[in-house]
C-alpha cells in the first residue's frame, strides 16, 4: 500500500516555508510517497497534490477576529471541519505541521482531532508562535514570559495583531495544553537556536531533531550571463545586496539606511522585496525592487553581488543566507537567532546587532580580500551542508522511522 504524506502550511511553493513543504514533497515522492499539502492562500502550481483550508472570505473573517478579540489560530472553524474531513479521506501515514498560524486555520479544533488518532505528528518550527501567547518572535523587544506564562503581550499590536483585546494570558495556556499533551509528536526546529529554546518551553519533554533548512543547488549556484549589474551599469561599483520577504523594522531596513550614508559612491546597495511605498522612501544611493517569485532573478542578483547582508533583529535560520552561499557570494549578518549558524570565518563574518562601524567594517574587510577570496569555500559549504536533497532525506528517514 502507498505511504501517504500530508503536509499543512499558511502558503504552498512560495516563500521560503512553502518552498521547503514543496521540497519535502518531491523528496517523498522520489521514494514511492504520495504527497499532499494543504494551505491557506497564495496558490502556486505544485508537483503534490493539494487542497485549500477555507476561502479568501474565511480568511478575511479570521483576520477580523485577530484583530479584535486576539483569536488568532481561533476562528476557521467550518473550514477546518471541512478539513478534518478531507483528512479521513487521505488516511495520511504521516502529518507533518509547517505553519499553522496565518489566518486560515483553527489550532484548537485540529489538535483536539490529532488527540484522537495514532498518526505520527511531526511539526517543523520556523518560528517561535508554538511556545508564545501570541507573537512569532520575542528577542527584538526582550520579552521572558513565553519562559512562564504571557500576559500583557508588549507585541500585541505586531503580528499576527490584535488592535484591542490581548488574551496572550488564555492563548498560551491553551497552545501549553494542547501542543504539550499530544501523543506521537515528532518537534523539528530548523536551527540550533531554536532548538535551545524549546528546551526550556512548555515543550521541553517532546522528541526534538534539528535539521536545517535547504536550498536547490542545481539552481542557486554560480552562474554567467547577461547580469543585473551589466543591466544597471555597476560593472565599477561593490554590490551590497539585502533580501527580505517583508522589510519590517525586525529585517534591518533602517539599518542599510545608515550605511548609505556612510557608505562612498564606490559602493551601490540593492534591496529586494521592498513595497511601492518603500522605494518612494529610499535614498538615491539604494536600488529597490519588488518581491519576485522568479528564481532565476534571484540567483543574477545573487551571482553579481560582492556581498550579501542581512541586518535580522529577529530570524531562525533564514533559507537567504543558504541561497547566497550556493550562489559563491559572501554573507555578514547579525549575530541573531540561528542566522549565523549558516556561515563560519571562510564563508562571511558575524557583526553584533545594530553596530553599523563594525558593519561597515565587516563590508570593507570582504571588499578588500575579494569576493573571490571567499567564493569556493561558500560553495563548498552550501554543497555540503544545505543540500536540500540531504535535508530533506532526513525528514524521509524520520517518517519511516515513526511509522514502523
Amino acid at each position: 500500500m502507498t505511504k501517504k504524506i500530508l503536509q499543512i502550511n499558511s502558503v504552498v511553493n512560495t516563500g521560503s516555508t512553502g518552498r521547503i513543504a514543496e521540497g519535502i514533497g518531491q523528496a517523498a515522492m522520489s521514494v514511492g510517497w504520495e504527497s499532499y499539502i494543504a494551505y491557506g492562500r497564495n496558490e502556486r502550481p505544485s508537483t503534490s497534490k493539494t487542497l485549500r483550508i477555507g476561502s479568501s472570505w474565511d480568511l478575511k473573517l479570521h483576520g477580523i477576529q485577530t484583530r479584535l478579540f486576539d483569536n488568532h489560530g481561533l476562528a476557521s472553524d467550518r473550514a477546518t471541519n471541512k478539513f478534518i474531513n478531507d483528512i479521513e479521506l487521505i488516511k495520511p501515514n504521516i502529518i507533518h505541521l509547517h505553519n499553522i498560524h496565518g489566518y486560515y486555520l483553527n489550532y484548537n479544533i485540529l489538535f483536539e482531532y490529532l488527540n484522537k488518532t495514532n498518526i505520527p505528528i511531526v511539526w517543523t518550527l520556523h518560528d517561535c508562535w508554538p511556545i508564545t501567547g501570541h507573537c512569532i518572535y520575542f528577542t527584538y523587544v526582550g520579552c521572558e514570559k513565553w519562559k512562564t506564562e504571557c500576559y500583557k503581550c508588549p507585541q500585541k499590536k505586531e503580528y499576527p495583531a490584535s488592535w484591542i483585546f490581548d488574551r496572550s494570558r488564555k492563548n498560551y495556556i491553551l497552545k501549553k495544553s494542547l501542543f504539550k499533551n499530544i501523543p506521537n509528536l515528532t518537534l523539528i526546529p530548523v536551527s540550533d537556536w531554536l532548538s535551545g529554546l524549546i528546551k526550556i518551553s512548555f515543550l521541553k519533554d517532546k522528541p526534538t531533531k534539528v535539521i536545517h533548512n535547504g536550498i536547490d543547488t542545481n539552481v542557486f549556484r554560480p552562474t554567467s550571463g547577461i547580469s543585473f549589474r551589466m543591466k544597471h551599469k555597476l560593472q565599477d561599483k561593490f554590490i551590497i545586496l539585502g533580501i527580505a520577504n517583508i522589510w519590517e523594522p525586525r529585517k534591518g531596513l533602517k539599518d542599510f539606511f545608515d550605511l548609505s550614508i556612510l557608505l562612498n559612491d564606490q559602493f551601490q546597495i540593492v534591496l529586494v522585496g521592498l513595497n511601492s511605498r518603500q522605494i518612494k522612501q529610499l535614498p538615491n544611493n539604494i536600488i529597490g525592487i519588488k518581491r519576485t517569485e522568479s528564481v532565476n532573478e534571484l540567483v543574477e542578483l545573487y551571482q553579481d553581488s560582492d556581498v550579501f547582508v542581512n541586518p535580522t533583529y529577529e530570524d531562525n535560520f533564514p533559507t537567504t543566507n543558504l541561497e547566497s552561499l550556493a550562489c559563491g557570494t559572501p554573507v555578514i549578518t547579525y549575530k541573531t537567532g540561528g542566522s549565523p549558524e549558516a556561515i563560519d570565518d571562510s564563508t562571511g563574518i558575524i557583526v553584533e546587532q545594530g553596530n553599523i562601524i563594525k558593519l561597515v567594517d565587516a563590508i570593507n574587510e570582504i571588499k578588500s580580500k575579494g569576493k573571490m577570496y571567499y567564493s569556493d569555500a561558500c560553495v563548498e559549504r552550501a554543497h555540503r551542508l544545505y543540500r536540500k536533497e540531504d535535508r530533506y532525506k532526513e525528514y524521509i528517514d524520520l517518517y519511516e522511522s515513526l511509522i514502523k
